[in-house]
């Protein structure tokens, strides 16, 4: 049943990308690393959303945690994101791209993850609370989510950063 309104909804990472067609004709290198973007918030998200998942089935996570498991899972992001930003940012220099472009992937790579991980905490909480199998539904919700997300936070930041 979820899989269709996720299709439709994956849709809205098209229509970012699209918006920065002019972006990306002119730095057509930060196309190459589209599935690092997606590919790293994805993962991330999909590991939180496994403990978080596991947390509330054996009863160690709850709503009224939610302040609590926010906090822990941004320091981890954060810290993994920073880590990943850091050999981003360094295989993009490998590659021989820009060095404004391998910024803008070694900036956007801790913010997806930061981001996947809240979405990856909040989703199976509100569906428990929702009375919705947190298992069915929040790992297409959450890659659905970060995908376009992710894809806005790292064409936002490149449009930014590479302008003038």
């Amino acid at each position: 049943m979820w899989l269709l309104p996720l299709f439709v909804a994956s849709i809205v990472t098209d229509t970012v990308v699209r918006s920065y067609d002019w972006l990306t004709g002119v730095f057509v290198s930060l196309t190459i690393f589209f599935p690092v973007v997606i590919g790293t918030a994805g993962n991330a998200g999909s590991q939180t959303v496994t403990t978080i998942i596991r947390g509330i089935a054996v009863g160690e996570i709850r709503l009224v945690d939610l302040g609590r498991a926010l906090g822990r899972e941004t320091i981890v992001g954060l810290v993994l994101g920073l880590v990943l930003g850091a050999a981003g940012f360094a295989r993009a220099l490998v590659l021989g791209v820009d060095v404004k472009v391998a910024l803008v992937l070694a900036l956007t790579l801790p913010l997806v993850v930061v981001w996947a991980n809240v979405v990856a905490t909040l989703v199976p909480l509100i569906a428990e609370r929702l009375k919705i199998d947190p298992a069915v539904v929040s790992t297409p919700m959450i890659t659905t989510i970060v995908d376009a997300t992710g894809m806005l936070i790292y064409l936002s930041l490149a449009a930014l950063l590479l302008q003038g």
